[in-house]
Parts: C-alpha cells; structure tokens; sequence
C-alpha cells in the first residue's frame, strides 16, 4: 500500500515463495517494471477512502518490506483492519512490532510473514487502538514535561563533581 518505487524494496516481497496471492496496492515509478516481471501478482494501482480500507481488511498479512521507512504509519492502518503485520526489523517496525502480538519481524521476510498468518485479529485490532489520536497527544504531552526537580538537582550535582575530579587531574 502506498507509492512503488524502489526505495520501498516491494521486489523483495514479490520473490518470496509464499501462499496465496500477492497483492500490490498503489502507484509509483517501479509500477510498471514490477509489473511486467511479477505476471502472477496482482497490482491494483491506487486505492482510496473505502475501497484502500476493504484492501486492508481483506489481506492475510500486511508485508511491510522496506529498510528506509522511519515510524511506517501504514503499518498501524493495517493493524487498525485487524491485519497482522510482516516486516524487517527496520527502523519504524521495530519501533512498533515486537512483542505486540501484532506483527513480526524477521531478518528473513518470509519468516516474518508466516508468523504474522498465526497472529489473532482481534488482538491486531486492540494493539493498533493504543496508538490513538489522544493516546499519542498524552505521550507527546508527557515527553513536554520538565524532569522533577530532584533528578535535575543530582544530574548537576554529579556534573560538578566531575569538573572538579577532572580539574584535579589536569
């Protein structure tokens, strides 16, 4: 889901001897290409509103292949479908994927993808709600808070020390 180019490694999921039908949804620059190499798959180009959601609800698994994604908010629409997720351990997916019971992540991508098959939707579904609109406002909100007095009374305090233990030593 989302653009195809070659930057989102889509190749990698398409060489994979899996069961069941490949499906890619979206444009990009590596549409066509990967379309003329991979016959078997089917490229449904892009999918909005509805008919992008009915694309999530319907998949087995999620594959998320690519290494350079940062945080992957595809991967928590699928999760929100109840989809599980299969990825590389990438930045963004694991930050996201392990031990939720939601996804997995392999360095072997087809590892990956017959565990996310074993996965539960319900549970998929119930992890992907922690990620909401007011449970990500209450965590940026929390990270906006200033250390309690206390730590930041120690952290100079042992700042000091150590400009003095090195004063000494010079």
């Amino acid at each position: 889901m989302g653009r195809v180019a070659v930057e989102k490694n889509i190749e990698s999921f398409l060489e994979l001897d899996l069961p069941g039908t490949k499906i890619i949804v979206g444009d990009g620059p590596a549409k066509a290409d990967l379309e003329s190499r991979y016959p078997e798959a089917k490229f449904l180009g892009a999918r909005f509103g509805e008919e992008l959601a009915r694309c999530f609800a319907d998949a087995d698994v999620f594959v998320f292949p690519s290494w350079t994604d940062t945080f992957g908010l595809v991967i928590l629409e699928a999760m929100a479908a109840g989809t599980p997720v299969a990825a590389y351990p990438a930045h963004g997916p694991i930050d996201i994927i392990p031990g939720s019971g939601a996804g997995a992540i392999d360095d072997d991508l087809k590892t990956a993808c017959l565990e996310a098959l074993k996965m539960d939707p319900e549970t998929v579904r119930a992890y992907a709600e922690k990620f909401s609109w007011r449970a990500s406002a209450e965590q940026f909100v929390e990270n906006l808070q200033p250390y309690p007095e206390p730590q930041k009374t120690r952290l100079w305090r042992r700042l000091r020390r150590l400009a003095r233990v090195r004063g000494k030593a010079a």
